[in-house]
């Protein structure tokens, strides 16, 4: 599971930091006071979610910009939901500061398991890195 999810934060790295190269076009909504969101939040939120429901449809999914999203099989709750953060670091990103990253979570049956942060820019060499966190 580990390994679809770093592919899915690689996939959704990639959106961001191609839409960083062009701060000035990217379109920002305010949530609520101090809390922004996106289109680049947003196209990164939809690329982690269909990479993992490829691989696991009965999955049930809790994004920060879409809400809970059920699994396809609508009839039994799900016992693993993938938790997202898309674009951690959103005001960063949008005053073109290079700390960001995309997080993902694994609950499963309300335990988190596992977490991936990944795709976010050194400030001091401008790589990208990724950071995999497990936590049982």
């Amino acid at each position: 599971m580990l390994n679809v999810a770093v592919k899915a934060a690689r996939r959704a790295g990639n959106i961001i930091n191609r839409a960083s190269l062009n701060s000035e076009r990217i379109q920002v909504t305010r949530k609520q006071h101090n809390d922004f969101v996106t289109e680049v939040d947003q196209a990164a939120e939809a690329a982690i979610i269909e990479t993992l429901r490829d691989a696991f449809p009965d999955h049930g999914f809790l994004g920060e910009e879409t809400g809970e999203i059920a699994s396809t099989n609508a009839a039994d709750q799900p016992s693993h939901i993938w938790i997202i953060d898309p674009l951690d670091g959103t005001t960063n990103f949008i005053h073109g500061y290079p700390q960001y990253a995309v997080s993902i979570a694994l609950a499963v049956d309300g335990v988190r398991r596992r977490l991936c942060k990944t795709e976010y820019r050194d400030w001091e060499t401008d790589r990208k890195s990724t950071r995999l966190n497990s936590s049982h």
